[in-house]
């Protein structure tokens, strides 16, 4: 005979007369979850780069896309193109920093591959010729690594509720 406690609730031992001397009861408070906690600053950090990357995407893919329909490239579909994918691309660092606001543990994933992918963008920066390429990628490269310090620090994974093998 197995009895389904409901989900974060607290089991309370009370004494009892009975042959066990102990009963155990269920009291009616939740357990506070990660949600609840209140969030770390450097969650909050890592959410806040992750959502300046995804503004950067925006900004960079509306001026490609400007420039394609009003300017004169010399490819026009090239530049349409190109403006709407890195548009489409911001989604994943902004839902990702959505997720990091809210403490869900899905959005570190999104959030590390984002920083990920932006390590070799900010490499192909730091080795091209241009007076305003190099700056960017030395932003670029200082924001990605220090997101995924943040994304990978252990009072972020309690946070997101994230248990590695030696919390198991």
């Amino acid at each position: 005979m197995s009895a389904r406690l409901p989900s974060r609730a607290y089991v309370t031992q009370t004494w009892s007369a009975g042959p066990g001397g102990y009963a155990a009861g269920v009291s009616n408070e939740q357990t506070p979850g990660p949600a609840a906690a209140p969030r770390p600053h450097r969650l909050t950090a890592a959410a806040g780069l992750a959502a300046l990357e995804g503004l950067a995407l925006v900004a960079g893919g509306a001026y490609m896309l400007v420039m394609g329909l009003l300017g004169s490239p010399d490819k026009p579909e090239q530049a349409e193109m190109g403006g709407l994918t890195l548009i489409v691309l911001a989604l994943l660092p902004l839902l990702a920093a959505r997720g990091l606001l809210k403490c869900r543990a899905w959005s570190r994933g999104p959030a590390i591959i984002t920083q990920i992918m932006a390590l070799p963008v900010a490499w192909t920066l730091l080795r091209s010729e241009g007076s305003l390429l190099i700056p960017a990628g030395v932003v670029l490269a200082a924001v990605a690594v220090a997101s995924l310090v943040l994304l990978v620090n252990p009072e972020t994974n309690r946070a997101l509720g994230i248990r590695g093998p030696r919390d198991a």
